[in-house]
């Protein structure tokens, strides 16, 4: 089995890197890469994108990378390879993001991403450190995962979903703040699980061994 992380230099890969190259050994899940070549993402058997910066750079750093957008796309939706999009990645997953300036994402996601307006002044924004999640819906991708675990975030923008069944799960930073969407084979995550010891060590685990 094969993963690929992929590389269109829009973030440091190499704690990512490492989490799933452990996280892989221990399970026995295969070989993990970290890639700029469709012809890697093609015949990959899980696909993740990880992703820092803001929405429009990170899409338009995708798009430029000759046959990577393409190759990511036709996996995830014509061949049923099992996705994670991490922190800019998961919001690459929505309709729309508004970060900016207007830009489509994906449209894996019924969402769009907006800047995080705390309802409690004294918070500030980038919302950045450990927050509780809290697990609003099943998956297999968080088996073993339960509300009050902690996720270590960096953002200033979120996803808001439009269909609920899609959130599956959240924090509070002065308000809901969307924390992990699912739907099909794809999956995202707004936290960096590589950054999440425990909690995010098993959500490596579990997707590396997921079957959508």
């Amino acid at each position: 089995m094969l993963t690929v992380l992929i590389d269109y230099e829009s973030g440091n890969l190499h704690s990512a890197e490492k989490a799933f190259q452990r996280m892989a050994r221990e399970a026995d899940a295969g070989e993990v890469i970290v890639t700029d070549r469709p012809e890697d993402v093609a015949r990959a058997d899980r696909i993740v994108l990880p992703g820092d910066g803001a929405f429009p750079a990170c899409r338009a750093a995708l798009a430029d990378r000759s046959g990577l957008y393409d190759a990511m796309v036709e996996a995830v939706e014509q061949k049923g390879r099992p996705f994670l999009g991490i922190c800019v990645g998961m919001q690459l997953m929505a309709r729309m993001g508004h970060e900016y300036q207007e830009t489509p994402g994906l449209g894996w996601i019924d969402g769009e991403v907006r800047r995080i307006v705390p309802n409690d002044p004294s918070l500030k924004v980038p919302h950045m450190g450990w927050n509780d999640l809290v697990i609003d819906a099943l998956h297999p991708v968080l088996e073993g995962i339960s509300t009050g675990d902690h996720a270590y975030f960096v953002h200033s923008y979120q996803m808001e979903v439009a269909t609920p069944a899609q959130r599956l799960a959240h924090c509070d930073y002065g308000g809901d703040v969307t924390a992990i969407v699912g739907v099909g084979n794809r999956i995202g995550t707004q936290f960096h699980p590589e950054k999440s010891q425990k909690a995010g060590l098993r959500l490596i685990a579990n997707f590396l061994g997921w079957a959508p």
